[in-house]
């Protein structure tokens, strides 16, 4: 399999994982895999089912095991969960594996897209901000490492940062 073949989205939530995988895997040919959406399918209930059940430890031992299968796969776009990248193992298959773009963006930013989705079990407390500052703190710098590329996300429209991608893997792949 080359590395060329797949792209794996990073990045908080809210930074448009999601919604840029769907535009992007659509002009790349490839097929789109939202690892959140997967491990939902494969257990039959949802996230934050899991998180409770099972507490955060037990969702990402099932991330990490759905990550590792989907990365395997030829011809794939995986939109990643935001703590995808805490697993040490998870972030060497994504860097060996395919090219990983980076979709930064604020937590203002990250507020205004989550404040109505009740899914995200790490904002179901009083102070979501206070989360989400915690959790940029302690992932910014594993999105950094394991990023190939870098695309700010912030007040741009869906298509707008699908382009930047197309013309940033374009010129990768022509070097």
């Amino acid at each position: 399999m080359s590395k060329s073949e797949n792209v794996f989205l990073v990045g908080p939530m809210g930074s448009g994982k999601s919604a840029v995988g769907r535009l992007l895997a659509g002009r790349l040919g490839l097929e789109l895999v939202d690892s959140d959406t997967e491990v939902e399918a494969r257990t039959g209930v949802d996230i934050p089912y899991i998180f409770e059940r099972e507490g955060e430890a037990g969702f990402r031992a099932r991330e990490a095991e759905v990550l590792d299968e989907l990365t395997r796969r030829a011809g794939v776009l995986v939109a990643t969960g935001g703590g995808a990248v805490l697993d040490p193992g998870t972030r060497e298959r994504l860097r060996e594996r395919g090219c990983v773009v980076y979709l930064r963006t604020s937590v203002d930013q990250q507020l205004a897209r989550t404040r109505r989705n009740s899914q995200r079990p790490l904002l179901n407390n009083p102070d979501p901000r206070g989360t989400l500052e915690r959790l940029m703190a302690q992932r910014a710098a594993l999105y950094e490492e394991v990023a190939d590329l870098t695309v700010d996300t912030d007040g741009r429209k869906v298509k707008a940062v699908v382009e930047e991608i197309l013309r940033r893997l374009a010129s990768e792949r022509s070097e």
